[in-house]
């Protein structure tokens, strides 16, 4: 919703008509709600569509009633962010070819001078490290993958997989925040708020974005993970994500203080309204009923998230696909039960923030712990959405923000080594919600270094997931310090259709 038709689902019927004294500013407030689509199309210049041509399809969500520009195939996200950047040689890049090169520098015509991070821009050399992991074909596409995921070999006919990402960002801290907000720099809307923000509410109980972050099993290196990564930029508050513990209470505060029974919350709830609701009146302050909702909303999760946080009801065939790690609340595999559990309950956009990914060394040591955690939590998901109906209109993404080096950092043997972070290229994968199963996109150098097929950029991804949601990413947009906002910026994107079913 764009500051227009926040203006006027708030504006009181006195502000407005003081405000519209003359016919210039009548004519001119038509002309603003013809532009942002309030209007019937049969009052915008004859037109019969939407301002660009495209059907309009409301979407029915809480709040407001925005507009698709054509029919989604996902209504649901679930997000599993793999934080500090997995290797993609070592889990689904396979370049055997590499054990040729042990311990060789990587050739200058495979670098062509490109960017290092200071962590290893000061060796003296840089030696291949090949995967010291077995890989195999699986499925009927023949996608390679490693020997740390055997659930995950299981079901490659039903991902998506591209192998060709690539970012211009070389550190954590941009490349994550390009890849949740499609910008390098802070402050911009993540996914999950463009999300909330285009499609709106499923369930009225519970929030419309759910961040859940995992503890990972092995904690040898985890990077910083904060809430500016869920957050709504300048997208209304009710936006951002809500983030659920993993310990105790999910939320803080959700439960009444001792000797404060509902009733009396209650009372105090509807005088904090009347007195928002008057401050309402007096400014029109949108962000004043961003205020009134959310306190409602928590008042109404009092009852919501104990039942969906308890588990406890799940038959034992749901820890068979899982796995037993899902009774630890806080595990990778217990935070992807709860993403089911919210996607059926109407949430609309799950992320799962997992993190110790970032294997500048110790590669053996740490990696198998990594991929344990996350194979059968990922297999048991898509089978478990797939068994319930939900795969189809449910969109699954699985990816870090950048790839890892083929050459080693610090020392290497052929039992370990060590792997800098890579921006130019990196593999992620999706299932369901529209996504083409199967398939099989992008190719990169023997090295796994540069691309040499089909480059998918984070804007072309971004652009993709909103194509799949029903979004045309060029014309959904946010009107923000006079500009028209969006996920995708201001440079060439695509659809990148290859990845579509």
């Amino acid at each position: 919703m764009g500051p227009i038709k926040e203006y006027v689902r708030y504006e009181t019927r006195r502000q407005f008509l003081s405000r519209g004294s003359n016919a210039v500013s009548w004519a001119a407030f038509a002309s603003l709600l013809g532009r942002d689509g309030l209007l019937p199309a049969s009052a915008e210049a004859g037109e019969s569509k939407g301002n660009a041509g495209v059907d309009r399809v409301p979407t029915g969500g809480k709040g407001h009633a925005p507009l698709l520009h054509f029919a989604p195939k996902a209504k649901q996200v679930i997000y599993l962010h793999m934080v500090g950047g997995p290797p993609q040689m070592d889990m689904y890049d396979y370049k055997p070819r590499m054990g040729e090169f042990y311990d060789k520098d990587l050739p200058d015509s495979i670098r062509m001078g490109q960017r290092l991070t200071t962590m290893t821009s000061g060796q003296k050399r840089f030696p291949i490290a090949p995967s010291r992991y077995r890989f195999a074909r699986h499925g009927k596409n023949g996608m390679w993958v490693c020997e740390l995921l055997p659930y995950t070999a299981q079901m490659v006919d039903d991902m998506c997989f591209i192998r060709s990402m690539h970012t211009e960002a070389i550190n954590h801290e941009p490349a994550i925040t390009y890849m949740q907000t499609g910008n390098q720099v802070t402050g911009r809307p993540c996914l999950g708020a463009w999300v909330s923000y285009g499609l709106g509410s499923l369930n009225d109980n519970l929030p419309t974005f759910v961040v859940l972050v995992a503890r990972p099993t092995n904690t040898e290196q985890l990077q910083a993970i904060s809430a500016r990564l869920w957050s709504s930029g300048y997208l209304s508050g009710e936006h951002a994500g809500v983030s659920f513990r993993s310990g105790g209470d999910p939320i803080l505060y959700i439960n009444n203080p001792p000797g404060v029974p509902s009733a009396v919350r209650r009372d105090t709830l509807d005088g904090l309204r009347a007195l928002n609701e008057l401050n309402s009146r007096l400014v029109g302050d949108p962000e004043t009923h961003t205020r009134i909702e959310q306190y409602e909303l928590a008042f109404r999760m009092q009852a919501s998230v104990p039942e969906l946080t308890n588990i406890g009801a799940e038959p034992e065939s749901t820890y068979r696909l899982y796995g037993e790690a899902a009774r630890r609340p806080g595990s990778f595999a217990h935070s992807a039960l709860l993403a089911r559990r919210l996607v059926e309950r109407g949430v609309r956009f799950v992320q799962i923030y997992h993190n110790n990914w970032d294997t500048h060394f110790n590669v053996a040591g740490r990696l198998p712990d990594q991929c344990r955690d996350v194979d059968q939590p990922c297999w048991g998901l898509i089978q478990d959405l797939k068994a319930r109906g939900l795969l189809d209109e449910t969109l699954v993404i699985w990816g870090g923000e950048f790839g890892r080096t083929i050459y080693s950092q610090g020392g290497l043997s052929h039992q370990n080594y060590g792997r800098d972070h890579h921006p130019r290229c990196f593999t992620m994968w999706m299932a369901g919600g529209g996504s083409r199963p199967g398939a099989i996109h992008g190719e990169t150098d023997d090295f796994s270094y540069n691309i040499v097929k089909d480059p998918v950029h984070i804007h072309d991804f971004h652009a993709t997931v909103l194509h799949l949601l029903g979004f045309d990413h060029r014309r959904f947009t946010y009107r923000y310090q006079g500009l028209d906002q969006r996920l995708t910026g201001v440079e060439p994107a695509r659809v990148v259709k290859e990845l579509l079913a």
